[in-house]
């Protein structure tokens, strides 16, 4: 048969298919007893009329996914075929159930090769998912078992078809298909001799599974971000700063964002309030920049909430009760709460100049619209910090920049990318543009502030799903799908977190101080 002679159509199995549906099955299960009674079908239909799939070809049945409705607990554990069976061959359907019991499928002969089995499965994921099921569960047989049983258990046969050492017709279909074996259950179905009574317990886990009595706190799947690229001018005064900021935040906030963004040390044009003397010493202009935090922080709070937005504030200089000095990124939450995230890593500059201090401690803020982490420039060039984040579920990471030349944004750039494909989440860049002749280090900035994705699939081709003109001052928005996140961590083309080889390496930090108690997941203490 050629492909071009197929007409396939997938749609739901009704009553009057029985007569095909018999014709099927007797042929694929002549060992196994064939066709389920008509009363039994019928039944099935009407209880749970969308698990029941079939592919035609030109109004020829030749494929068939039967499935029942089942309680995840009872059935996730040892069981029988039996088990699911009632009187007079009536299939135990649970009306509640949370799971998905694979009772059948079987591909006409004929259309073998075609991969039709995989879009039956592909089916019963997609409803697994629209119904919020837990998991798609089966009793797999191993019919090519009978053939190496004295030699192998059948705990043996699994792991070599499992290591393709030996090919077997369900479990290697069913292994290519994401299922997991989760047991070896015996006296399955005593009458299937080529199994000899053995199967393995199957499953397939919907990673995006809530449970009922969580709805209502779910977390949001769908997150718009705005970002501010900010330009660097000379302000009469700090209320008009704040009045620029308030602009942007009020523009941002009409478009539904829920954050906004601003770059490193946006406030910096703060320094040209002293007088030109005044600005030649670096380091008593930055301290007359902090001076102006508390205020700034009191007022971003109040925009938070006034617009209904979290706010991520760039980054502003803190001076501490000892005299030291901090660069430190604020996140004002909409609810008025306010978090804190220090640089860590202090570049040369900031650090001949300006004694900044290098802070310690590294957060994931639970937000309204995602887990966020913030690194404030030179630190995304550093990957084990964001990895650290990513062990503790990090959706989105945050990167505020201030950057004078291409080439330093470009630093920043790649490994921002990096930082995105390395750890399945989203990074937001934004940085700072413009010229201050007059601001000693406000001279020249470059900026291009970007969004970027992992690369794979169900993101863009070249993993940027949002970027700005280089150098000019405007917004940016972007839309990001959380869910997308679980289902490239679980089933992407390639899992980079999953995959690590922990037996083979660990990430240490000294002196963990968390905000919420204990070491992130997958992270060990120094105890040196």
């Amino acid at each position: 048969m050629s492909l071009d002679d197929l007409h396939l159509n997938l749609r739901n199995l009704t009553p009057d298919d029985y007569p095909q549906l018999k014709l099927l099955m007797d042929k694929v299960y002549h060992d196994i007893g064939g066709c389920w009674p008509k009363p039994t079908i019928d039944k099935l239909i009407k209880e749970f009329p969308d698990g029941q799939v079939i592919i035609e070809d030109d109004e020829t049945i030749v494929g068939v996914a039967l499935t029942a409705l089942v309680d995840y607990d009872t059935f996730s554990n040892p069981h029988t075929y039996d088990d699911l069976i009632g009187k007079s061959e009536t299939i135990l359907n649970e009306e509640n159930g949370d799971a998905m019991y694979g009772l059948d499928v079987l591909i006409h002969p004929d259309y073998r090769g075609y991969r039709l089995g995989r879009r039956l499965y592909e089916a019963r994921k997609e409803l697994c998912r629209s119904m919020n099921l837990r998991a798609i569960l089966a009793g797999g047989r191993i019919p090519q078992y009978h053939e190496y049983s004295a030699e192998l258990t059948p705990a043996e046969y699994i792991d070599k078809v499992s290591r393709k050492e030996i090919h077997d017709p369900i479990l290697s279909f069913q292994l290519a298909n994401d299922f997991l074996v989760k047991r070896l259950l015996r006296k399955y179905l005593p009458e299937d001799e080529k199994s000899q009574g053995f199967a393995t317990l199957l499953e397939w886990n919907n990673i995006l599974f809530e449970p009922a009595e969580r709805v209502l706190e779910t977390r949001r799947t769908q997150v718009r971000v705005g970002a501010v690229q900010w330009q660097m001018r000379e302000l009469p005064s700090v209320e008009a700063v704040l009045e620029q900021i308030e602009y942007f935040v009020d523009a941002l906030s009409s478009y539904q964002s829920d954050f906004a963004v601003f770059p490193e040390l946006f406030n910096a044009p703060l320094m040209g309030l002293q007088d030109r003397a005044a600005q030649l010493d670096q380091l008593a202009a930055i301290r007359f920049l902090s001076g102006f935090t508390a205020r700034f922080k009191t007022e971003l709070s109040r925009m938070a909430v006034a617009y209904n937005i979290n706010i991520i504030a760039g980054s502003m200089i803190e001076e501490d009760d000892d005299g030291k000095l901090y660069n430190i990124a604020y996140l004002c939450h909409r609810d008025g709460s306010i978090e804190r995230q220090a640089k860590l890593h202090i570049t040369p500059q900031e650090r001949r100049d300006w004694v900044i201090e290098g802070g310690d401690e590294l957060l994931v803020f639970q937000t309204d619209a995602g887990r966020v982490g913030i690194q404030i420039c030179y630190d995304v060039e550093f990957p084990e910090l964001s990895r650290l984040l990513a062990d503790q579920d990090m959706d989105i990471l945050f990167v505020p920049f201030w950057t004078d030349t291409k080439n330093g944004y470009l630093r920043v750039r790649h490994c921002a990318q990096a930082r995105a494909i390395e750890n399945e989440c989203y990074v937001v860049l934004c940085g700072s543009v413009g010229n201050v002749p007059s601001i000693k280090n406000l001279d020249i900035q470059y900026a291009q502030s970007s969004v970027f994705s992992p690369s794979d699939f169900a993101f863009p081709h070249d993993a940027v799903l949002a970027e700005t003109t280089p150098n000019t001052e405007m917004i940016m928005f972007s839309d990001l799908d959380l869910t997308r996140l679980t289902v490239v961590r679980s089933e992407g083309s390639v899992t980079n977190l999953k995959d690590r080889r922990k037996d083979l390496f660990d990430l240490r930090w000294r002196d963990w101080s968390w905000k919420s108690g204990g070491l992130p997941s997958g992270a060990k203490q120094d105890e040196n």
